[in-house]
Formats: C-alpha cells, structure tokens, sequence
C-alpha cells in the first residue's frame, strides 16, 4: 500500500502544481450548468435529473480521460521500474475516484444552486452520487489506459465506453429517481447490488488485462 499511497499522493501533487487543470475542469462544470440554466431555467424533477447525468457523463470523460493520456511513454517505462501494473492501475484508479468526486459534488452543488433544489431524500441522491462518480471514473480511468497503448487514440476511448456508459447512467437515473421522488420504488436494492457488482467487475477485468497493456 505504500507505493500505492506514494503514486497517489505523486498525481495530487502534480494536480495541485498544474492548477490550471483543475480549474479548468472547475470552469467546463461551471458552463455546462450554466448554460443549461440559461435554456431550461429551473425543470421539473424528471428533465432535472436527466439533465444531471448527462452532465456527468461528460464531466466524468473531460475529467479523468487524462489519467494515462497525459503520461509520456519515458514516464511510464520510469513507473515500469519501481511498481508493479496492478499497484499502478489501483493507485490511477483511487485518485481518479476522488478527483471525481469532488468534481460531482460541486457539480450537484451548482444544480441545486440554479436549477433549483429537487433533492426529497437527500442521503440517498448523494449516495447514488457517489456510486455513480466511483463506477464512471473506474470505467474511464480503464479505457484511458487502453487508449494510452493506442498511440494516445482517444477517440478509442469514447467508442468503447459510451455503450457501457449509457447503460451505467440508464441505471443511475432510475437510483437517482427514487431520491427525487416521494413515491417508495421497487427494485431499488436490487439495481444497488448490481452497480456494485459492475464497479466489482469493472476492476476485475483491469486486473486481469492491465498487466499485459503494461508489458507492451
């Protein structure tokens, strides 16, 4: 865990020398809610939420698709020496997960601050929140680092994640629903256990694939 810690901690600081980044990414959010207030003003629940996902979807690509884009092929083969690929990719993925959490919750902030406050169960928006940052930036922070093999082709990237990724918010959307609305839902246990087991084997193929994308 201490080379794990140690990586993490090495992309914090490089993130934090590199404001220009962050902000910028601070910046695309404060736009994109922007703009949809100045065409939608405030929606009603259902637009509201749809509205919300898409915006995540698009934040979570401009946010962690530079997690392995923006390494050097030197860089890496540096990194080849000192961890394993496994250490490697869970390291990415942990401060990709962060990054983009506090990316979501300034962007839920930013919602509820122009397009209104929908939120009737709150504890559970924001859970869904989480879960749905976690699983698009585990899923992102992946295909980044297949993208990165293929001569930097993000092109790539958005091609093979967006069918998933479709499906990921289709199911955020109906969690996200059930936080928006005073009417008890069913299935909602059922659709939690199955985001989780998508985060689960979302992390279960990078395990298995990654040490052989690092090899090359």
């Amino acid at each position: 865990m201490q080379a794990v810690l140690s990586l993490i901690k090495k992309d914090i600081l490089i993130e934090w020398r590199q404001k220009h980044t962050f902000f910028s990414v601070l910046l695309y959010v404060s736009c994109t809610v922007f703009v949809i207030y100045m065409m939608a003003a405030q929606p009603e629940t259902m637009v509201w939420n749809a509205l919300f996902w898409i915006a995540q979807l698009f934040v979570t690509v401009n946010t962690v698709a530079k997690s392995f884009l923006q390494e050097t092929s030197g860089r890496n083969r540096y990194y080849y020496t000192l961890v394993g690929p496994k250490k490697y990719l869970i390291a990415k993925m942990i401060y990709s997960v962060i990054l983009m959490l506090v990316i979501s919750f300034i962007n839920l902030g930013l919602f509820n601050l122009l397009l209104g406050y929908k939120l009737l169960k709150p504890g559970l928006f924001i859970l869904v929140v989480c879960l749905g940052a976690a699983c698009l930036s585990l899923l992102f922070t992946f295909l980044s680092a297949i993208a990165a093999q293929a001569k930097q082709n993000a092109a790539m990237m958005a091609v093979m994640g967006f069918p998933i990724a479709i499906v990921i918010l289709m199911m955020l959307s109906r969690l996200a629903n059930a936080a928006l609305s005073s009417v008890v839902q069913e299935g909602i246990g059922m659709l939690l256990v199955v985001m989780l087991t998508m985060c689960g084997l979302i992390i279960g193929i990078a395990m298995v694939l990654f040490p052989f994308l690092w090899k090359e």
